[in-house]
Protein backbone atom coordinates (compact mmCIF):
# COMPACT_ATOMS: atom_id res chain seq x y z
CA UNK A 1 0.00 0.00 0.00
CA UNK A 2 1.35 3.43 -0.79
CA UNK A 3 1.30 5.23 2.39
CA UNK A 4 2.38 8.38 4.31
CA UNK A 5 2.07 9.92 7.76
CA UNK A 6 1.20 13.74 8.12
CA UNK A 7 -1.01 16.75 9.99
CA UNK A 8 -4.32 16.93 8.48
CA UNK A 9 -5.85 20.42 8.66
CA UNK A 10 -8.95 21.88 11.16
CA UNK A 11 -11.71 21.89 8.68
CA UNK A 12 -11.72 25.63 9.85
CA UNK A 13 -8.33 25.96 8.24
CA UNK A 14 -9.00 23.55 5.27
CA UNK A 15 -12.13 26.17 4.34
CA UNK A 16 -9.61 29.34 4.34
CA UNK A 17 -7.54 27.11 1.57
CA UNK A 18 -10.34 26.07 -0.81
CA UNK A 19 -11.53 29.65 -1.04
CA UNK A 20 -7.67 30.71 -1.59
CA UNK A 21 -7.72 27.77 -4.37
CA UNK A 22 -11.01 29.08 -5.65
CA UNK A 23 -9.05 32.20 -6.94
CA UNK A 24 -6.20 29.85 -8.76
CA UNK A 25 -6.39 30.71 -12.48
CA UNK A 26 -4.80 27.63 -13.32
CA UNK A 27 -4.71 24.06 -12.27
CA UNK A 28 -6.14 20.63 -10.54
CA UNK A 29 -6.82 21.94 -6.85
CA UNK A 30 -6.15 19.25 -4.10
CA UNK A 31 -9.56 18.38 -2.43
CA UNK A 32 -11.02 19.55 0.89
CA UNK A 33 -10.35 16.36 2.27
CA UNK A 34 -6.85 15.85 0.68
CA UNK A 35 -5.32 19.01 2.28
CA UNK A 36 -2.12 18.00 4.52
CA UNK A 37 0.97 18.30 5.41
CA UNK A 38 3.08 15.90 4.81
CA UNK A 39 5.70 14.48 7.73
CA UNK A 40 6.80 11.23 5.81
CA UNK A 41 6.38 9.86 2.89
CA UNK A 42 6.19 6.26 3.13
CA UNK A 43 6.17 4.62 -0.59
CA UNK A 44 4.87 1.39 -0.77
CA UNK A 45 4.48 -0.94 2.31
CA UNK A 46 3.58 -4.37 2.64
CA UNK A 47 0.53 -5.04 5.06
CA UNK A 48 2.87 -6.30 7.97
CA UNK A 49 5.16 -3.87 7.80
CA UNK A 50 2.12 -0.84 8.16
CA UNK A 51 0.72 -3.01 11.35
CA UNK A 52 4.70 -2.26 12.81
CA UNK A 53 4.29 1.24 11.66
CA UNK A 54 1.08 2.06 13.19
CA UNK A 55 2.99 0.16 16.84
CA UNK A 56 5.30 2.83 16.80
CA UNK A 57 3.10 5.66 15.94
CA UNK A 58 0.97 4.44 18.69
CA UNK A 59 3.82 4.97 21.45
CA UNK A 60 5.23 8.07 20.07
CA UNK A 61 4.54 10.91 22.47
CA UNK A 62 4.69 14.61 21.29
CA UNK A 63 3.26 18.20 22.01
CA UNK A 64 0.38 19.84 19.87
CA UNK A 65 1.98 22.13 17.03
CA UNK A 66 0.96 25.78 16.08
CA UNK A 67 1.18 25.98 12.10
CA UNK A 68 1.46 29.21 10.26
CA UNK A 69 1.22 28.60 6.40
CA UNK A 70 2.38 31.52 4.49
CA UNK A 71 3.39 32.23 0.91
CA UNK A 72 3.75 30.04 -1.94
CA UNK A 73 5.98 27.67 -3.30
CA UNK A 74 5.76 25.39 -6.75
CA UNK A 75 7.07 22.03 -6.20
CA UNK A 76 8.32 19.82 -9.20
CA UNK A 77 7.51 15.70 -9.90
CA UNK A 78 7.66 13.40 -12.67
CA UNK A 79 4.47 14.39 -13.55
CA UNK A 80 4.56 18.27 -13.06
CA UNK A 81 4.36 20.89 -10.68
CA UNK A 82 2.38 21.52 -7.74
CA UNK A 83 1.01 24.93 -5.88
CA UNK A 84 1.81 24.74 -2.30
CA UNK A 85 1.82 27.15 0.25
CA UNK A 86 5.05 27.12 3.03
CA UNK A 87 4.41 25.58 6.20
CA UNK A 88 6.25 26.78 9.63
CA UNK A 89 5.49 24.87 12.44
CA UNK A 90 8.89 25.88 14.05
CA UNK A 91 11.04 23.57 16.64
CA UNK A 92 7.75 21.78 17.39
CA UNK A 93 7.21 20.67 13.56
CA UNK A 94 10.98 19.60 13.19
CA UNK A 95 10.63 17.68 16.22
CA UNK A 96 7.94 15.57 15.78
CA UNK A 97 8.87 15.21 12.30
CA UNK A 98 12.17 13.89 13.52
CA UNK A 99 10.80 11.65 16.45
CA UNK A 100 8.84 10.07 13.87
CA UNK A 101 11.76 9.21 11.32
CA UNK A 102 13.78 7.90 14.39
CA UNK A 103 10.59 5.54 15.01
CA UNK A 104 10.30 4.86 11.59
CA UNK A 105 14.15 3.54 11.35
CA UNK A 106 14.05 1.86 14.63
CA UNK A 107 11.63 -0.70 13.10
CA UNK A 108 14.17 -1.08 9.85
CA UNK A 109 12.40 0.96 7.54
CA UNK A 110 14.28 2.72 4.92
CA UNK A 111 13.62 5.93 3.93
CA UNK A 112 14.65 8.48 1.37
CA UNK A 113 16.64 11.40 2.95
CA UNK A 114 14.99 14.00 1.11
CA UNK A 115 15.24 17.37 3.03
CA UNK A 116 12.01 18.13 4.81
CA UNK A 117 9.90 20.84 3.46
CA UNK A 118 6.87 21.66 5.26
CA UNK A 119 4.09 22.88 2.57
CA UNK A 120 0.64 21.82 2.10
CA UNK A 121 -0.10 21.58 -1.35
CA UNK A 122 -3.05 23.53 -3.12
CA UNK A 123 -2.93 22.43 -6.62
CA UNK A 124 -1.23 20.12 -9.51
CA UNK A 125 0.09 22.70 -12.27
CA UNK A 126 0.29 21.52 -15.97
CA UNK A 127 4.06 20.57 -16.67
CA UNK A 128 4.03 23.84 -18.65
CA UNK A 129 2.01 26.48 -19.00
CA UNK A 130 0.77 28.84 -21.55
CA UNK A 131 2.39 32.57 -21.60
CA UNK A 132 -1.65 33.25 -20.87
CA UNK A 133 -1.21 30.59 -18.19
CA UNK A 134 1.90 31.95 -17.04
CA UNK A 135 0.56 35.89 -16.69
CA UNK A 136 -2.57 34.68 -14.95
CA UNK A 137 -0.36 32.93 -12.58
CA UNK A 138 1.86 35.75 -11.83
CA UNK A 139 -0.91 37.69 -11.02
CA UNK A 140 -2.63 35.65 -9.12
CA UNK A 141 0.88 35.32 -6.53
CA UNK A 142 1.22 38.79 -6.78
CA UNK A 143 -2.45 39.30 -5.63
CA UNK A 144 -2.12 37.01 -2.94
CA UNK A 145 1.39 36.82 -2.20
CA UNK A 146 0.99 37.74 1.87
CA UNK A 147 -1.15 35.31 2.39
CA UNK A 148 -0.97 33.86 5.63
CA UNK A 149 -2.97 31.74 7.75
CA UNK A 150 -1.22 31.93 11.71
CA UNK A 151 -1.56 29.81 14.68
CA UNK A 152 -3.24 26.25 13.18
CA UNK A 153 -3.31 24.21 16.46
CA UNK A 154 -2.52 21.00 15.60
CA UNK A 155 -3.41 17.78 17.96
CA UNK A 156 -3.01 14.52 15.92
CA UNK A 157 -0.93 13.54 12.96
CA UNK A 158 -2.33 10.43 10.73
CA UNK A 159 -1.38 7.72 8.35
CA UNK A 160 -2.87 7.35 4.75
CA UNK A 161 -2.87 5.66 2.16
CA UNK A 162 -3.02 6.93 -0.82
CA UNK A 163 -4.94 5.94 -4.09
CA UNK A 164 -3.66 7.29 -7.32
CA UNK A 165 -6.50 7.81 -9.70
CA UNK A 166 -7.00 9.44 -13.15
CA UNK A 167 -8.67 12.63 -12.00
CA UNK A 168 -5.40 12.71 -9.14
CA UNK A 169 -4.53 10.76 -5.92
CA UNK A 170 -7.02 10.11 -3.33
CA UNK A 171 -6.48 9.55 0.20
CA UNK A 172 -7.82 7.32 3.50
CA UNK A 173 -7.04 7.89 6.70
CA UNK A 174 -5.65 4.50 7.94
CA UNK A 175 -4.92 5.47 11.88
CA UNK A 176 -4.72 8.87 13.91
CA UNK A 177 -1.95 9.93 16.97
CA UNK A 178 -2.92 12.30 19.12
CA UNK A 179 -0.47 15.13 20.33
CA UNK A 180 -0.73 16.01 23.67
Amino acid sequence: MRCFLALPLPPSDAAVLVALQNRLPVGRTVTEDNLHLTLVFLDDQPEDTLQDIHEAMETLHAPPVTLTLSGFETTGGKGGHALAVIGDGGPALRDLQGRILSRLRGIGLQLDRRRFRPHVTLARLPAQLSPEGQDRMARFLTSEGTFSLPDIRITRFALYQSFLRRDGAEYEELASYPLV
